[in-house]
């Protein structure tokens, strides 16, 4: 019981790097995209909060990762590598269907919006076999990642469809709901 309270503590550790990643994005993204300015340019204050991104992001994953790792297996509501999967499925598909449909130049959101989706699901799922998360607030959790990951798939393809500072701000809104959607299973959990 023991491992899996520190699997349950660093997923939600994991959850709150996140949420803290999706704010430091938000204000890098403010202060470096301006339609205007010139985006080149990383150092000082912009090169700090995209290192700060980055890495709250990764450690994000990591501990996540790693507490879904360590988590009992075979009390899972949905499979794991099965949601593994139909993430790299979707993340093929969307990436011919945005491109070639709508398109849109290929960028690492579509990636971040996938593997949010995934992360968020595959969390939900064991924090819920592990006895951490009731099931009415799986089924919240599910469909609000999925939610965010609908809302972020629109904006995506809207991006370069919309003039710069609609487009600017726009691309505010996916971060600031993966970071609450996030939050909310931090706060699920709890």
């Amino acid at each position: 019981m023991e491992a899996a309270s520190a699997s349950y503590h660093r997923i939600l550790l994991g959850q709150g790097l996140l949420c803290l990643c999706c704010i430091v994005y938000l204000i890098w993204w403010s202060v470096s995209f301006r339609p205007g300015q010139e985006v080149n340019r990383v150092g000082g204050a912009r090169g700090i909060l995209l290192l700060g991104t980055a890495a709250l992001g990764i450690a994000g994953v990591y501990l996540s990762v790693m507490g879904l790792s360590a988590l009992p297996k075979g009390a899972e509501k949905l499979s794991a590598p099965g949601i593994c999967i139909a993430g790299a499925a979707m993340y093929v598909g969307l990436l011919a269907v945005t491109a070639v449909f709508f398109h849109r130049p290929v960028t690492t959101e579509l990636f971040l919006i996938v593997g949010f989706w995934v992360l968020e699901w595959c969390a939900a799922n064991a924090l819920n076999a592990g006895g951490f998360l009731a099931d009415p607030c799986l089924v919240i959790s599910l469909v609000v990642s999925s939610a965010v990951f609908a809302a972020g798939m629109v904006l995506y393809v809207l991006y370069y469809r919309v003039e710069a500072w609609r487009a600017f701000y726009l691309a505010m809104v996916p971060l600031a709901l993966d970071g609450g959607a996030a939050l909310l299973l931090l706060l699920l959990a709890l």
